[in-house]
């Protein structure tokens, strides 16, 4: 029997999204995906396998009504949860019964928050993903009335080992692009050494970044010819700004890209909000590669008896022994 989690009222640009098309940069397509890679990473550990797609919100209220039992996983910038007036954990994984209503609230931390169903959504795939790619055309955002598909099931609620940080910016790792050595050394310098503030103005295609100061240019950096561009590279407007680019990202670009994120650290960069401060620190191709992301651990979470709306279907019991057997000398 097929289950369905229904949004009865949703803030802007809220999709559904996966880990991307991959293998579609020469067609023009960028992968796209979810922002935050670890928050994906973070939710199939708290479910126990690759989480499917799941609900992406870059801080925007949600209100969802369950239609089946089902275990949803909560990571990335936190909100506050509540089901049916009860507090729910975030960095989490909880499971509900049919009927149950969630109501999800933004909180400064972070720019992007997950809601994954155990299973995944089951949506209609398009180009081989379910993920949402707004500036391509493909898919839309949520709206009030909608309903995503699910395959019901329980998991056993668990929480993540250690709370996640990289919600408010900080030292990103950068490896050079091919136009870094197009920089002045000087200029270089001054990079490394300016502290950015992440601007308002941000989208899954790229973010913003502010500071005091002459923008970073180099010479003839309007007559570049135009080549391949890929999420986390740092691309210069026209007057030196820098844009941290997203997931959504255009394949190629004729301005220059003074550096790149390393994976390890996009998550950090996507997820940093407005107002944050961000610094970038260069290191060697072999340093980057060295660097995976953290893999998440998990610990069972253990919740008061009063915390829990569904405590008499569950098994409270995991054996049975008689008074009458003696036990062996």
């Amino acid at each position: 029997m097929s289950g369905a989690l229904e949004i009865l009222s949703c803030g802007p640009l809220v999709t559904v999204q996966d880990d991307g098309r991959p293998g579609w940069l020469a067609q023009g397509l960028a992968r796209g995906g979810a922002a935050d890679r670890r928050a994906r990473a973070e939710a199939a550990a708290l479910l126990g396998g690759d989480p499917g797609a799941g609900i992406e919100s870059p801080g925007s209220p949600l209100r969802l009504r369950l239609h089946a039992e089902a275990t949803l996983a909560f990571t990335g910038a936190e909100m506050r949860v509540e089901a049916e007036g009860r507090a729910v954990p975030w960095h989490a994984s909880l499971s509900f019964p049919a009927g149950t209503v969630l109501d999800l609230r933004p909180t400064a931390k972070g720019s992007y928050a997950y809601i994954h169903v155990a299973g995944g959504l089951r949506t209609a795939p398009v180009l081989g993903a379910r993920a949402a790619h707004l500036i391509a055309g493909l898919g839309r955002a949520l709206a009030a009335g909608d309903t995503l598909p699910f395959e019901p099931s329980r998991h056993a609620a668990r929480r993540l080992s250690r709370r996640p940080d990289g919600f408010d910016g900080g030292t990103l790792r950068v490896v050079p692009t091919p136009q870094t050595r197009l920089f002045p050394d000087e200029e270089l310098a001054r990079f490394a050494e300016t502290v950015f503030t992440r601007d308002p103005r941000g989208n899954r295609q790229g973010v913003r970044l502010a500071s005091e100061g002459a923008g970073f240019q180099t010479e003839g950096q309007l007559s570049l010819l135009s080549d391949f561009v890929l999420p986390g590279d740092l691309q210069m407007t026209g007057d030196g700004t820098p844009y941290i680019l997203g997931p959504e990202c255009q394949t190629t670009g004729g301005y220059p890209r003074i550096a790149s994120v390393i994976p390890a650290d996009l998550p950090r960069a996507m997820q940093a909000p407005p107002g944050a401060r961000v610094r970038f620190e260069f290191v060697t191709v072999e340093e980057a590669r060295a660097a995976p992301p953290d893999r998440p651990q998990t610990e069972p979470l253990t919740r008061a008896p009063g915390d829990d709306p569904d405590l008499l279907t569950r098994q409270l019991i995991g054996g049975v022994i008689s008074a009458r057997v003696e036990e062996p000398q």
